[in-house]
């Protein structure tokens, strides 16, 4: 299926490296030109090295801080300056993280808003006259916790995974009659560095220990996600495919969320 993207242009955040490489990777190989930012430019460097040598679209990458207002205000000209338009933002930004409410201090809180909501809110903000002009499409990386916090360790991330997705719900009823599509994809347990990390520092099987963790988190389809499955499913949202799409969220976690 060709999703029609190519000679679009897309911004994502967070896309040096996770979740946010994952999409930008799929969507070079449609043929998307992509702009990918993050805070360390070693990392940065690669990962665009990277996006180039997969053929199709191409990728540049800016160093920015996205809990930086003037930072996400200047990576969205230099998007729409580099490509002539912006067809997409997606905002994936962010890290996980969690402990036991009464541990979680007023400055952390702060830092997981600043990262995980307030930089949605400003990049989303600073890229809808763009949007609005392409009929573009806005995507938000959440998380299952936002329809289903767990018991423990998910604060403060669940709680404002939450407030993403009423974001998602606010900016598609409000700016749909300009043709700008807003969707958000609740990302359960995903292949990626962040989570094989403690096999790696036990010196641990990782296959074996990603099997562990499908069994005791009792994912229906029996094991993690790989990043080019949530990649794909990323390229196809933002896709004119996915046109009648709005104001809704995609679960990609193999069925583990219990909410529907």
């Amino acid at each position: 299926m060709d999703l029609g993207l190519k000679g679009k242009s897309f911004l994502v955040t967070g896309g040096s490296d996770g979740l946010g490489f994952a999409t930008a990777s799929s969507l070079v190989a449609e043929g998307a030109d992509v702009t990918i930012c993050g805070r360390n430019t070693e990392r940065l460097d690669d990962a665009v090295r990277s996006l180039r040598a997969l053929g199709g679209g191409s990728a540049v990458g800016v160093r920015a801080d996205v809990t930086v207002a003037a930072d996400l205000d200047g990576l969205v000209e230099q998007t729409h300056a580099r490509w002539g338009r912006l067809d997409g933002l997606v905002n994936s930004a962010g890290v996980h993280s969690g402990g036991p409410f009464e541990e979680i201090t007023d400055d952390a809180w702060h830092d997981d808003f600043d990262l995980k909501f307030l930089a949605a809110v400003r990049a989303s903000r600073a890229a809808m006259p763009s949007l609005t002009e392409s009929k573009g499409v806005i995507l938000n990386v959440l998380s299952t916790g936002a329809r289903a916090p767990g018991a423990g360790g998910g604060m403060p991330s669940s709680p404002l995974r939450a407030a993403g997705l009423s974001l998602t719900k606010s900016l598609a009823n409000e700016f749909g009659a300009d043709g700008v599509r807003v969707v958000a994809m609740l990302v359960g347990i995903i292949r990626s560095g962040q989570i094989v990390r403690p096999a790696v520092e036990a010196g641990r099987d990782i296959e074996e220990y990603l099997a562990r963790v499908a069994d005791r988190m009792k994912i229906p389809l029996g094991r993690v996600g790989e990043p080019h499955e949530f990649g794909d499913t990323a390229a196809f949202l933002l896709s004119p495919r996915a046109g009648y799409l709005t104001g809704t969220a995609v679960h990609v976690d193999g069925g583990f969320c219990p909410v529907i």
